[in-house]
This record gives structure tokens, C-alpha cells and sequence, in this order.
């Protein structure tokens, strides 16, 4: 059984030959740092994993470097590199529309990129990117040359526009996300108009997606995890644009992977009701986590498929091999017994030896069905 078809079936909540294996993403500086800068697909390769690998959806990111090819005449986003030290970088963006102008600032090192300054800085901000911000479409050729290089190696995954898949947590890299909790109690029909705005643009990107063959679309966000807002915040301000996003998915034939970084505990029937296809991380308490993957399974049972449940630091890149693959095979028991599983590190690593990353996959081969 080759590595697509072994995931396949995982995902479907269908046992495969044997464990799947492989890792959430791989890093730019990792590949670079200790894979003599292969690509993400070859990495997979020289460690044995079964290859996930994520389609570079540049489409609104505000990591992006080059953002004037997504300008248009009412929006446009011109970036100003304040320090260009690679350990400390600050790029300040102005955005102009015929209605105003807005502003953002990116931060970054070697390892990754964040948001240091907001877009919206007023209520009435939302309006303009209502307006104003560009939704560009998916090239779908491009999607499918992608998909061929892939071939029987794995699996292609696929996201949908904005900064984040999910509407709260593409929210929360327009707004700081505890003035956005704030504000689902002091105006929480601003926030739900916020939401609807993205869900709106959202929808749109999930029209121009028809025909694109991927495997798997990530939707949700940590932001949206029980380790930073509650389940009731959760129930009302997620759950509703979740639902109608992967509704929209759904009906285009795509399976759905809504992430929470491992933060399940008292949504998981949210998770459930989102009617997404799988869940991912399953981050365990050891880095950043609230319930074990396997305490997560024995509530949602079999309704739904699994990815994740390695520590990636704790565990994947300080750990000797014996323990790695005592943790495989713990998850594989307690997690992947009826299937649908796909063990996986539950998110980014830098600092990760390759050597144990290939006792990883190593340890998953063991885990036959």
C-alpha cells in the first residue's frame, strides 16, 4: 500500500496496512538548518514518512514578502522594511482604499513571522476590508501540477484564504485576540459582523476552489482552541462560521482537517457539530495541550478522524529512539486501534535531529493492522 493510499483511508476512519506516519509541516529553516535544503516533499522521502504536504497558498497571508501582486486599484498594501536583520526583522505596511487608510507591522527571526501591530485599530475598520480587500483565486492548474508531484507519496493538503483558514482565527490576526475576547461581551454584534465579513470573503475563495485536486483542507485555528477561549465563546463566535464553511467544502467533495493546536477539552462536541472530517493536532498537555489524545478519542469515539498526538519538541527532538517509539506505539493503542489515525507531530519544529524524526517513521511501520 503506498503512502496516499494509506492516508486516505485514515482519514476516512478506515484502517490502512499500517500506521501512517508524517509531520504536521515542515519549516523553511529546519529544511534549511539540517535537510541540505531539500523541499518539504523530499524530506518526507529521505525520513520514510508518509508526505502531508501543504499547497503554498499565498492569498492574503501576512507573512507573505511579496504583496503587491495582490493589489488592486481600491487596496493596496505598500510594505516598508524597518530592519531587515534576519533575527529581528519589522516590515510596516500602509494600506490605502478610497476610503481611508490602514496600517499593520510584521515581526520575524529565522524561524517565523507574527503580527506585532493590527489592521483594525477602530470599529469602523472591518467596513473598508469589507469593501476593499481583495479575495484572489486559486489557480488550479497550478494546484494540480502540485498534486502530480506529490503522486502516491502523500497526500496534498489545501487551506482557504485569508491569514487563517477559520473566520475567528483569521479574526484574531486582524485584531489582538484578547481585546476580540473582550469583545464577544461588550459588543459581541460587532464581532459577529467582523466574522461574517471574512466568512463572506471565505465563501467566495471556496468558489474559484472547484475542480482543485486536493486531498484535504485545513480549516479552524489555534485562536480557536480551548486553551484560549472557552467552549461557550467557542460555541457561539466558532461553531456557526465553522459549520457553514465546511458545509461549503463538503459540497465541492473536499475532506475538512479543523485545527485546534491540541485544545479540545469542552469542545469536543462543537468539533463534532462542525462537521468537519478531522481533527488535528491533538497536542498533548506537554506542549500546550489540554487533554491526552487518547482522552480526547475515548470521548468522540469513532464519529471522526485523528492527525497528530507527537510532541514535537518534548518528545520528537530531545527524546532518545526508545522513548520515540514507545510514544508511537502508545499512540497507535490508545488512539489509532480502530483506524483513522494518522500519527503525526502536532506541530512546528526548528531544532529537530533528522535522525529521530526517521526512528519516528521507523516506529509507525511497526504499527500494522
Amino acid at each position: 500500500m503506498n503512502s496516499k493510499d494509506r492516508m486516505l483511508l485514515a482519514i476516512n476512519k478506515e484502517k490502512p496496512d499500517r500506521l501512517p506516519a508524517t509531520v504536521h509541516q515542515w519549516q523553511k529553516y529546519h529544511l534549511d538548518m539540517y535537510m541540505q535544503g531539500m523541499t518539504d516533499l523530499e524530506a518526507c522521502v529521505a525520513c520514510g514518512l508518509d508526505a502531508q504536504i501543504q499547497y503554498p497558498l499565498e492569498a492574503g497571508q501576512f507573512w507573505l514578502s511579496d504583496f503587491a501582486r495582490f493589489n488592486t486599484r481600491q487596496w493596496r498594501d505598500v510594505p516598508t522594511v524597518t530592519s531587515d536583520d534576519p533575527d529581528h526583522r519589522i516590515i510596516d505596511h500602509e494600506v490605502t482604499t478610497p476610503e481611508g487608510t490602514l496600517s499593520y507591522r510584521i515581526a520575524g527571526n529565522r524561524q517565523t513571522s507574527w503580527v506585532d501591530d493590527f489592521l483594525i485599530k477602530r470599529d469602523e475598520d472591518i467596513h473598508l476590508i469589507e469593501k476593499y480587500l481583495p479575495v484572489p483565486p486559486l489557480d488550479i492548474e497550478d494546484v494540480a501540477a502540485k498534486y502530480d508531484e506529490v503522486g502516491d507519496q502523500g497526500i496534498l493538503r489545501g487551506t482557504v484564504w485569508g491569514d487563517q483558514a477559520g473566520c475567528w482565527q483569521h479574526a484574531a490576526c486582524l485584531y489582538d485576540i484578547t481585546q476580540l475576547i473582550f469583545a464577544t461581551f461588550e459588543r459581541p454584534d460587532w464581532v459577529h459582523e467582523l466574522l461574517k465579513i471574512l466568512l463572506s470573503k471565505k465563501l467566495r475563495f471556496i468558489e474559484t476552489m472547484k475542480g482543485a485536486r486536493f486531498d484535504l483542507i485545513e480549516t479552524g485555528g489555534g485562536a480557536a482552541s480551548s486553551t484560549l477561549i472557552s467552549p461557550d465563546i467557542h460555541a457561539k463566535f466558532c461553531l456557526p462560521y465553522d459549520r457553514i464553511m465546511h458545509d461549503a467544502l463538503h459540497l465541492l467533495g473536499f475532506k475538512t482537517a479543523y485545527h485546534t493546536c491540541g485544545g479540545t477539552l469542552g469542545i469536543e462536541e462543537c468539533i463534532i457539530d462542525n462537521r468537519t472530517d478531522v481533527s488535528e493536532t491533538l497536542a498533548p498537555p506537554s506542549v500546550g495541550g489540554n487533554q491526552e489524545p487518547w482522552d480526547f478519542k475515548n470521548k468522540v469515539g469513532n464519529r471522526i478522524a485523528f492527525i497528530g498526538g507527537i510532541d514535537q519538541h518534548n518528545t520528537l527532538t530531545i527524546q532518545p529512539h526508545a522513548h520515540i517509539r514507545a510514544k508511537v506505539h502508545e499512540l497507535f493503542e490508545k488512539v489509532g486501534y480502530e483506524g483513522g489515525f494518522i500519527c503525526s507531530a502536532s506541530d512546528h519544529f526548528f531544532e529537530t535531529p533528522p535522525e529521530n524524526i526517521v526512528a519516528f517513521a521507523n516506529a509507525a511501520r511497526e504499527c500494522i493492522y
